[in-house]
């Protein structure tokens, strides 16, 4: 699966525009997280139990998305976004999406 964030794909022509495609994830912390977090703010610096959390929750979102295109007859996605929000507290929800495409 090809994926981009631009209108297009470089070298390839779209044949068949498939629709929008989407993937999504929620994650939550957990008190093993908390307390490393917790230690962090105290000395400062990077929190990698979080970035790490998010990181595979972005990998997720991607691999939904990904298998959503698929459904489709897509082999690539153009235009595609990721966006994070919170659902609740210590709780975020991660999305992609993009416009799912047929390209030669």
């Amino acid at each position: 699966m090809i994926i981009v964030t631009t209108e297009f794909v470089p070298g390839k022509e779209i044949q068949e525009l498939k629709g929008f495609v989407r993937g999504s994830t929620v994650q939550s912390k957990n008190i093993g997280r908390d307390l490393m977090a917790g230690l962090k703010t105290i000395v400062g610096g990077e929190i990698k139990e979080y970035t790490d959390m998010m990181e595979q929750a972005r990998k997720q979102a991607i691999g939904r998305m990904v298998d959503d295109a698929k459904n489709k007859g897509a082999n690539a996605i153009i235009c595609m976004r990721l966006e994070t929000s919170s659902v609740m507290t210590n709780a975020s929800e991660i999305i992609a999406y993009g416009t799912a495409v047929y390209v030669d």
